[in-house]
């Protein structure tokens, strides 16, 4: 009889360690990837194209079920509208998580308000959640029941939005199934589609689509751990002048290349550390590639998989960082 693992959502296997799904014992409910991960935090890399996780989108996209759209609120996607190419027959409701990260004076309405602005009728509804720390799954729970029309309800998103931790935690709230869905900082975690059967409808957790931008993808395990914060972000603010920089530990730097004195408020984990020097009298990291952004006024620069630099000004940065990592300008979320 086929078995999956309850973890990642594998099919069990006993014939090769190698490949996703192993099990020295066909009885287990968890792969050995999914044991370790959870009780040694151990982490293995399993290979799996974003072509294979995107074709499960499309067959969301075949269905008309109702899709949960989960975002991590630090990293917000530079082409949000793009998940509608997929699932243009599907409702969505766009899941901004991870609230508990950010200030407390920013409010649930000034994040709405700006994706009410910059995404207009892309979303059939959009709530701001934290399933870490259950702050509005009441809401969420609300809206679900509004707009099913259908018994499947999908979860879907990128690497390390937090679908699993909001799986566990509605189960956990609502259901009276047990959870064991394997949570972890590290990305491609969930590795099929896992289907909880759920009160009056099926809810099925889908693989985190691998974004490819991501600094995660180019830098060490022990600082992916680093960078994904559980602790609310304490804002750092720079006054920052022409001619100085800021480095981030061994993977960013942000030279402030023209403009006037401007501030630079970052919106990164707590953890990570961040010094200013003068850019003329140290190379460090110069050797990393090097992006030009014009800045207007009031804009974030986002860094895909780290967070955010809140800045006031015009000006010009040269952002030094993996050649693969995306650098974008948004106006600011806050």
């Amino acid at each position: 009889m086929t078995k999956y693992c309850k973890g990642c959502g594998a099919r069990l296997q006993d014939n090769n360690m190698l490949l996703e799904g192993y099990t020295s014992d066909l009885s287990n409910d968890l792969c050995r990837r999914c044991f370790r991960l959870k009780n040694y935090g151990e982490y293995q890399v399993v290979a799996k194209t974003n072509d294979e996780y995107i074709q499960i989108i499309k067959n969301v996209g075949n269905t008309k079920a109702l899709v949960l759209y989960v975002v991590d609120l630090l990293s917000i996607p530079e082409h949000l509208e793009e998940i509608k190419n997929y699932l243009s027959k599907n409702k969505v409701i766009l899941v901004l998580n991870k609230k508990d990260l950010l200030p407390l004076s920013v409010t649930d309405e000034k994040i709405e308000k700006y994706i009410t602005d910059n995404y207009e009728n892309i979303f059939v509804d959009q709530v701001v959640i934290s399933a870490n720390k259950n702050y509005n799954l009441d809401k969420l729970m609300r809206l679900i029941k509004k707009h099913r029309d259908s018994k499947e309800v999908y979860v879907i998103g990128n690497t390390n939005a937090g679908k699993s931790t909001l799986m566990n935690k509605i189960i956990d709230n609502y259901s009276i199934n047990i959870s064991n869905i394997t949570i972890s900082s590290m990305p491609s975690t969930t590795l099929d589609e896992i289907k909880v059967p759920f009160n009056d409808f099926l809810l099925i957790d889908t693989p985190g689509l691998v974004d490819s931008y991501s600094i995660i993808n180019y830098i060490s395990d022990d600082k992916i751990k680093k960078i994904s914060s559980h602790d609310t972000i304490k804002p750092r603010t720079y006054q920052i002048k022409r001619g100085q920089a800021l480095i981030f530990e061994d993977f960013l730097r942000v030279d402030y290349i023209e403009g006037d004195r401007n501030s630079f408020t970052v919106f990164v984990s707590n953890d990570i550390n961040i010094k200013r020097i003068n850019s003329k009298r140290h190379d460090q990291l110069k050797n990393l590639s090097r992006k030009e952004i014009d800045l207007k006024y009031h804009e974030d620069i986002v860094i895909s998989g780290l967070g955010f630099i809140k800045t006031i000004l015009e000006g010009k940065v040269h952002v030094y960082v993996d050649k693969d990592v995306s650098v974008f300008t948004r106006k600011s979320l806050i």
